[in-house]
């Protein structure tokens, strides 16, 4: 009997250990190509603290195919395990390949190098593999888990939360996909293997030959590959690891082209329109994968149908209003009342929109260009540096262009009509609008927002003191960030220290030791509920046992900051309220600032 998508995952991410089972040895896994060491620093600090009974049997190791003497000394600092390789023509795919060579347990977690895995991570993936190797014995026709996919989460707001000022009202745009999307091909032992935060059956990975070479999504065609030779794959809902989401134009835009490239190539090497060893929900899914590029070149299709009729009087369709209304009403509205009813509270279809007319003008030509054959081999790791420039201003114009274009065609397509000729194109001028909508949406993100915190904060509630001589102030902390934490005074009601005073603050880990930290307090401030402090914490000032304590306080969980789910009781056009009036108020502050400099200047002469 199939259990539903629900029941999984709910299963799935609620198992625990097996009574008097022994708990096999894991390797872990780091992939690093040239990311920053600071931000790898992270992940590996969080990977040898993972929890697990067996914590003998775990291996950490950093497979780094820059070979770089700086992530040596990061390994040898942690006392994990480094696979350094010069040379690396094969990409990602090489380093892995090149580092599981020195690997044996009989399971593997992979990890980026950005992917901070929490503590739960080992005990959220390795009993679904204990529970499968159980019912094995007991059934010889039970199929063995060759890997247990973990959701793609982010503790940073993505580039449409962030420039569209809506970190709490939708949820990250690849969450679609890693909590709803691969959940249900879960459902169908098919889970898509989607690069990271995977825990796999190391013979699952030596049945296929190791990871593919010869694509730019080695990981979604080892999956497949797996799945091919008679393994099945899950995926969960609940996030064990999070990593940080690209804010830049060109490093989001430049990531979904190998994606579209990279899944175009692993079809055709997997040819899953021919290949008869594929069952019939696997090559569903596979198909499912290779059509969604396609998506982007029927969303340019309809952008640009109205134009051609409203703006150059060119048909697209030969059909008068009641018969295009027959045909086109009853599929819209059915559509909208499908995808509304099984898209969950992660996103509805009006976002969805909204996200897929923003990749559309860049992903066109790349899926047409591999459909042909024409391969892109470079494998190019996303910067998540998010750094911007004036080039940037340039991914404006494919919007900027289509935009005008939209704006001239509706109001040529309504001037001077009345009565009946306003119902009768209403279709068109309904198209249009919606069209126009989405591309101002596009224009604000690509526009983007200035960037003004330079590390995350999270949301963590944790006790603590304050030490003021030789008395210890209560706290209670609100958020946590690499650099700085924001905490309340418990039970003071005035304000016991000040701006630019040092302090001790000693914050209490349930079932960890207490973690110390020194800093300097830069903002005080009181509210009706009580008084508020922010602390500045320098590197220098902190003993590396107690920072690493912090660091890995910081990032094990998700970002509460961050909503999962979407309010659904704001609506797309309130969204685009909120963000005109948020750049009206952007350009009003700019213009005040330079006449004021222009005065100021004046009186100067």
């Amino acid at each position: 009997m199939r259990v539903s998508k629900h029941q999984l995952t709910q299963h799935l991410d609620d198992l625990a250990y097996p009574t008097g089972m022994p708990l096999p040895d894991v390797d872990i896994l780091i992939v690093t190509h040239d990311e920053d060491v600071a931000l790898l620093r992270k992940t590996v600090n969080a990977a040898v603290k993972l929890r697990y009974d067996n914590s003998a049997g775990v291996t950490v190791c950093i497979a780094d195919d820059g070979n770089r003497p700086e992530v040596a000394a990061l390994a040898s600092d942690y006392g994990v395990k480094y696979v350094g390789l010069s040379g690396n023509t094969e990409a990602k795919s090489g380093n892995i390949n090149h580092a599981l060579k020195t690997l044996k347990a009989p399971l593997v977690a992979i990890f980026d190098a950005d992917m901070i895995p929490y503590s739960t991570f080992l005990d959220a993936s390795v009993p679904p593999f204990l529970q499968n190797w159980a019912q094995m014995q007991e059934d010889q026709n039970q199929k063995p888990l060759g890997f247990l996919q973990t959701p793609q989460s982010f503790y940073n707001a993505d580039i449409f939360q962030y420039n569209l000022f809506s970190e709490n009202i939708v949820p990250n745009e690849q969450d679609y996909f890693s909590r709803d999307i691969n959940v249900l091909n879960s459902a169908n032992g098919a889970a898509i293997f989607t690069g990271s935060n995977a825990l796999f059956l190391r013979e699952a990975i030596d049945a296929v030959g190791g990871f593919p070479t010869d694509t730019l999504t080695e990981d979604f065609e080892l999956g497949a590959l797996i799945n091919l030779q008679g393994y099945v794959s899950y995926s969960t809902q609940v996030p064990q690891a999070s990593g940080l989401s690209p804010l830049d134009l060109k490093g989001v835009i430049t990531q979904r082209k190998r994606w579209a490239r990279g899944v175009m190539q692993s079809c055709r090497n997997l040819r899953i329109f021919t290949n008869r060893h594929f069952p019939a929900v696997n090559r569903l899914i596979l198909i499912n994968s290779y059509l969604y590029w396609w998506s982007f070149f029927r969303r340019v299709i309809f952008i640009m149908a109205p134009i051609l009729f409203a703006l150059f009087n060119q048909p697209v369709v030969m059909a008068n209003f009641w018969l295009l209304m027959c045909f086109w009403a009853p599929g819209y509205f059915l559509q909208h009342w499908v995808l509304g009813d099984t898209s969950g509270p992660i996103r509805n279809e009006r976002w969805g929109e909204v996200q897929e007319t923003f990749f559309a003008p860049f992903l066109v030509v790349p899926v047409l260009l591999e459909s042909l054959g024409i391969k892109e081999k470079k494998f190019i790791v996303t910067d998540k540096s998010n750094k911007t420039s004036w080039r940037d201003r340039l991914y404006l114009l494919p919007y900027l262009i289509l935009w005008g274009m939209i704006l001239l065609a509706l109001i040529k397509f309504n001037y001077g009509k009345f009565g009946s000729e306003i119902l009768y194109g209403s279709v068109i001028t309904f198209w249009l609008l919606t069209h126009f909508i989405n591309l101002t949406f596009c224009l604000f993100i690509a526009s983007g927002r200035q960037l003004f915190r330079s590390t995350e904060r999270f949301s963590r509630s944790l006790s603590g003191v304050v030490q003021l001589g030789r008395v210890d102030i209560n706290i209670q902390t609100i958020d946590l960030s690499d650099t700085a934490l924001k905490f309340k005074l418990v039970d003071v009601q005035t304000s016991l220290i000040g701006v630019g005073e040092d302090h001790t603050v000693t914050l209490q880990v349930p079932n960890e030791k207490p973690i110390i930290l020194q800093g300097t307090i830069l903002r005080v401030f009181s509210l009706d509920d009580g008084v508020y402090a922010v602390m500045q914490l320098q590197e220098q000032d902190q003993t590396p046992e107690q920072l690493n304590a912090y660091l890995r306080l910081v990032y094990d969980g998700a970002n509460a900051n961050l909503t999962s789910e979407q309010d659904k009781w704001i609506t797309t056009l309130d969204v685009l309220w909120l963000n005109v009036m948020h750049r009206v108020e952007n350009w009003r502050k700019r213009i005040n600032r330079r006449l004021t400099e222009k005065v100021k200047r004046g009186k100067s002469l």
